[in-house]
C-alpha cells in the first residue's frame, strides 16, 4: 500500500453513501441496492492492493465497480422496473415498501416515482451527477466524452424528468 492509499476502512466510510445513492437511483429497490452496494465494496476491498490512484480517483474506481455490478445484475436477471410509478400504483408499492423512512417524504416519494419513469441511461446519468455528485469533468470522463456533450445528455435527462412533473411545481409536493 502506497503512502497516499488510505486504509480500506477509510474508503468505505467516506464513499459508502455515494455508492448506495448512485446503486439506489440506478435500481429504485432498497433490497437490491443494498446488496449490490455490499457486493461493490466486497469487490473493491478485494482488489484495493491493484487500486491505481494516477488512473482514476477512488470514487470513480468504485463507481466503476458499482456500474459493472448494476450493468450484469441487470442484464443477467433480465431485470427491469416492473412498473413505472403512478397515481394509480404508487400506493402498493410504498406499501410494500414501508420501511423505506425516506419515502414517506412527498419529496423523496416524487424523486422515486421521477427516477422510475426515466429509462436506465438518464437515471444513471443523474445518479452519477446528484448521487454521486460527480463534476461535470468527471461525468464526461467516465463516459468518454467532452464536457459539453456530457452537460447536454445531462440537460435532457433532466428534461425528460421535468416531463414527467406534467407542470407540478415542488410547493405541490409539501
Amino acid at each position: 500500500m502506497g503512502e497516499d492509499r488510505k486504509p480500506f476502512e477509510k474508503v468505505y466510510e467516506e464513499n459508502f453513501q455515494y455508492i448506495y445513492n448512485f446503486i439506489y437511483m440506478k435500481v429504485v429497490h432498497k433490497e437490491t441496492a443494498e446488496d449490490l452496494c455490499s457486493q461493490a465494496f466486497l469487490n473493491a476491498f478485494s482488489h484495493y492492493d491493484s487500486y491505481d490512484s494516477s488512473k482514476a480517483s477512488v470514487k470513480t474506481w468504485l463507481c466503476t465497480i458499482a456500474r459493472n455490478l448494476v450493468s450484469n445484475h441487470m442484464t443477467s436477471a433480465a431485470v427491469r422496473l416492473s412498473a413505472p410509478l403512478n397515481e394509480e400504483g404508487e400506493d402498493a408499492f410504498f406499501a410494500r415498501e414501508d420501511e423505506y423512512e425516506v419515502l414517506k417524504d412527498p419529496v423523496n416519494r416524487e424523486a422515486a416515482r421521477l427516477l422510475s419513469l426515466l429509462n436506465e441511461d438518464d437515471r444513471e446519468l443523474l445518479s452519477l451527477r446528484y448521487g454521486m455528485e460527480f463534476s461535470v469533468s468527471e461525468i464526461a470522463k467516465t463516459y468518454g466524452i467532452t464536457e459539453n456533450a456530457a452537460r447536454k445528455r445531462i440537460k435532457k435527462a433532466l428534461t425528460r424528468c421535468a416531463a414527467f412533473t406534467e407542470g407540478r411545481q415542488l410547493s405541490d409536493f409539501l
